[in-house]
């Protein structure tokens, strides 16, 4: 695949992405790789991926090195970004691209515990690796960022709402992370092709992504929107720290 980051833009620079053994993280972090960053693989599950990945990036000639974290732990955050300064002494970008809570057979607050709780707990564990001219990039969805004024599928309405509430606390933030010299963005894309999300809703509500693709004209896969994702780590950091991929026109006012 083709890498949207020039060559070399990120050379010298220390990158973790979390949720990154598999899909958009995962090619975010190819991506990273490619353009000369060190790469954190980040996992909670999927070891092998995770370590296929790294050896990937390796092959290429990149740097990168697997750490597993449940995002839900503090303790585990803490040991993740401990390994992280031993290694590489800190970091300049962080993606915080996992996310979930459609998943089976999980307590009932356990989307707003990871896409809210989680996010801010991830964050605050980092801030001492991040130094001035680190950024932060918080991926989500139109359906979540937008989720007050416009409504969306009731089988995504738990994560929409949890995802809306980490954003709102991570947001803020930003003025402790300007004071600071760390920049802030949030990534907002429609439902993307391919993902576990647009799978789970597809199981629950059939149709719905066929759906979804007609309103939109267009969704974005795997690979268009994991590019949008590496660009807001070197692009300036647009209006109200908010990276629109796609049309929004039909979401009004967030």
């Amino acid at each position: 695949m083709s890498n949207p980051l020039p060559a070399g833009s990120l050379a010298g620079r220390r990158a973790l992405v979390t949720g990154s053994s598999r899909g958009i993280g995962a090619d975010t972090a190819r991506y990273f790789a490619a353009a000369g960053a060190k790469v954190v693989i980040n996992y909670r599950n999927k070891e092998a991926r995770a370590l296929k990945l790294v050896a990937e990036i390796e092959a290429a000639g990149g740097e990168a090195i697997a750490i597993g974290a449940d995002l839900t732990d503090p303790a585990s955050l803490q040991a993740m970004f401990a390994q992280v300064e031993q290694a590489w002494g800190g970091l300049d970008v962080l993606v915080m691209n996992a996310s979930g809570g459609m998943e089976g057979g999980m307590a009932e607050d356990y989307a707003m515990q990871l896409n809210r709780d989680a996010q801010v707990n991830l964050l605050a564990a980092a801030r001492p690796l991040l130094g001035e001219g680190a950024r932060v990039v918080f991926v989500t969805s139109h359906q979540a960022h937008f989720i007050r004024t416009v409504e969306t599928m009731p089988e995504y309405v738990p994560v929409a709402l949890s995802k809306r509430a980490g954003e709102d606390a991570l947001r803020e933030q930003i003025p402790a992370l300007a004071e600071a010299g760390v920049e802030f963005v949030v990534v907002s894309g429609d439902m993307i092709e391919g993902t576990i999300t647009a799978t789970l809703l597809e199981r629950a509500n059939p149709g719905a992504i066929a759906s979804r693709r007609e309103d939109a004209g267009k969704l974005y896969n795997v690979q268009e929107f994991a590019a949008e994702v590496a660009l807001a780590a070197i692009d300036p950091v647009p209006a109200e720290n908010t990276r629109y991929v796609g049309d929004v026109s039909g979401f009004g006012k967030a």
